[in-house]
């Protein structure tokens, strides 16, 4: 019982990696970053599975995993957003 909920975690990060494959198909240097920071996201949940699977019991860790984990993922979503207004040579767009 105590796997569902990292297994439910792990299993977001599935489409974010999809996303990343399929984003970075282009082969420019803004279709890599955009597909980096989706590879990132998808590495982040996968790491959160981790580690609310590996925190068990204790809720106090589990929810210290899960509030790192929703930081870091909102940080990663804000830097895509950010990087998905530039232009792709790099300038932000007027």
């Amino acid at each position: 019982m105590n796997a569902i909920a990292p297994l439910i975690i792990a299993a977001t990060g599935i489409p974010a990696l999809c996303f990343a494959t399929w984003s970075g198909r282009p082969g420019t240097a803004h279709a890599r970053g955009m597909g980096l920071r989706w590879a990132l996201i998808a590495l982040c949940l996968f790491i959160g599975a981790i580690g609310v699977y590996l925190a068990g019991d204790n809720r106090n860790i589990a929810y210290g995993v899960v509030i790192a984990l929703v930081v870091a993922v909102n940080a990663l979503g804000v830097s895509l957003v950010l990087h998905l207004r530039r232009d792709n040579n790099g300038a932000p767009r007027k």
